[in-house]
């Protein structure tokens, strides 16, 4: 029983996300949020935007069950994300 254990372990791959993904509608972009942010009201975070592969600094405005709103300082706008 042990050998199987083992053998699931080295051979199965394991999917785990390290990240919480969303998409941000207004610019049809898709972005990821490292689980080592702690994403919460006034929080300054990271976001990596997969349209051009850089990360942005951004401050957490608000955070609903599957919405994020954030302040981007590099544009100077607001950002919906909806989260996965």
């Amino acid at each position: 029983m042990k050998h199987l254990l083992l053998i699931f372990i080295l051979f199965v791959p394991f999917n785990i996300s390290l990240a919480w993904h969303g998409y941000d509608n207004e610019q049809r972009i898709y972005i990821e949020i490292d689980q080592e942010h702690l994403v919460k009201e006034g929080e300054h975070i990271e976001v990596y935007d997969y349209s051009n592969g850089i990360y942005r600094d951004v401050e957490v405005k608000s955070v609903d069950s599957d919405k994020v709103e954030v302040y981007d300082y590099e544009t100077g706008e607001y950002r919906t994300f909806e989260m996965e």
